[in-house]
């Protein structure tokens, strides 16, 4: 064994994470998180089978690598995601329904772990809430299968979007307590918050 190399550049205070706040162009003011890109919710079609089964934040700047071709020979399709929120629900359906979904990848220095919640808004004690917000997901009676996701409680949209054209779709997410989940303390109907600490 050969003698030991020089030391590195020292890092970027040694830790920290990444995680998407949904719904937003923006990270929270919270001290220690900055924006690493804004991008555009992405998935599968809400009436497809096949693809993915997540939503992705693609960014709004693609770079291709050299070489790319524009054949088709089977390839997989990614879609824009719409908001799907019916009049009385709780997020404001009039603003956001059928207007793409934005995403924004926040980096936190100050913090090495991350947790969403579903089923509540606030963090346990000990833990910093980045954003709080709905529980969404595809609807559980179309075919497309996606995570359920933490959007922000007051959601942007993509300006221009208002279009309703489908592609994934994201809905309000209810508990159905008749199966496992007690009528009590869930309340049937009521859709679900989460927090992201």
């Amino acid at each position: 064994q050969g003698p030991t190399g020089p030391s590195g550049p020292p890092g970027k205070d040694g830790g920290g994470l990444t995680y998407i706040r949904w719904g937003k162009r923006t990270c929270p003011s919270i001290p220690g998180t900055t924006l690493v890109y804004e991008g555009l919710t992405a998935g599968s079609h809400y009436q497809h089978t096949g693809g993915g089964a997540n939503y992705i934040c693609m960014t709004k700047h693609p770079l291709y690598q050299p070489g790319t071709s524009t054949v088709d020979y089977g390839a997989s399709l990614i879609y824009g995601t719409e908001y799907r929120v019916a009049n009385g629900q709780a997020a404001d359906s009039n603003r956001i329904n059928s207007h793409n979904v934005p995403c924004a990848v926040c980096e936190v220095y100050t913090r090495s772990k991350q947790l969403m919640i579903p089923g509540t808004y606030q963090c346990p004690s000990g833990w910093t809430r980045e954003y709080y917000g709905w529980l969404m997901v595809e609807r559980h009676n179309l075919k497309g299968r996606t995570m359920y996701t933490c959007v922000d409680n007051y959601p942007d949209v993509v300006p221009g979007t208002a279009v309703g054209v489908g592609g994934a779709l994201m809905y309000h997410v209810e508990a159905d307590c008749s199966t496992g989940l007690p009528c009590a303390p869930y309340d049937a109907g009521k859709e679900l918050s989460c927090v992201v600490c």
